[in-house]
């Protein structure tokens, strides 16, 4: 009796591009910018119920800028995939026979034979014209497709994240260990963060844990400048 072959499902990256953008972009951007605003503020040496205004109010007005940012860029990405598939719609109800021979020519173009190619342009086009014109001609696809308010979500979601815990260390730690305390768990987090994401995008995870955490210590060590700067000439 013939075996029966297990069907495997492949796992594409691909699929992660949306959300996994966002989240690694949001997450970074609220402990870096967090974690620096604090260690700036602290560096001037104010009243510690200061540092924790400032540490609260970069989380919120961070994550709200990250949803409002990502949400207007987004929806401007959707808006061009709208209009650019309303104009193929149109040029398919006016030149069907245009839009089939040009549908041939890219199958062709890809490798397939004249006559292959327009048996698959002419069963795909009676499938879902808009959509094969959509998938092979304009490269839209589900995994791409502009999602403004799942990328918003995502980017003050993870943006809170990431600041939260420079702003639980205000509240935990006293205020002369506060500064290298906040650093060094930064530093470990954008490290972890940054292999995570490397991970997962199929790059190297200790390559994207350096130039994350790389780029963090720096933000840190300037604002921690600007505040000692200012701190002292007040």
């Amino acid at each position: 009796m013939a075996q029966r072959t297990k069907k495997t499902v492949e796992t594409h990256r691909s699929g992660r591009i949306g959300w996994l953008r966002a989240a690694v972009l949001g997450a970074n951007d609220g402990l870096i910018s967090t974690s620096s605003l604090v260690v700036g503020v602290a560096a001037a040496a104010p009243a510690p119920g200061a540092i924790l205004v400032a540490a609260i109010a970069g989380l919120v007005a961070g994550a709200l800028s990250m949803a409002a940012g990502e949400y207007v860029s987004v929806s401007s990405q959707a808006d061009t995939e709208m209009a650019d598939l309303a104009l193929e719609r149109r040029e398919l109800a006016a030149s069907p026979e245009a839009e089939h021979s040009e549908l041939t020519a890219i199958y062709e173009s890809r490798g397939l034979s004249r006559d292959l190619a327009l048996q698959v342009a002419t069963q795909l086009t009676a499938h879902d014209a808009l959509g094969a014109h959509a998938r092979d001609e304009l490269g839209f696809s589900p995994h791409s497709r502009a999602r403004p308010v799942e990328a918003a979500l995502a980017s003050a979601a993870s943006f809170a994240v990431g600041a939260a815990p420079p702003a639980i260390l205000v509240v935990l730690v006293p205020a002369n260990v506060l500064t290298p305390s906040i650093a060094a768990v930064t530093v470990a987090l954008l490290l972890v963060l940054g292999a995570v994401a490397g991970r997962l995008g199929g790059a190297s995870p200790l390559r994207g844990a350096l130039r994350v955490a790389f780029w963090g210590a720096m933000a840190m060590g300037a604002t921690d400048a600007v505040g000692r700067l200012f701190g002292a000439t007040v």
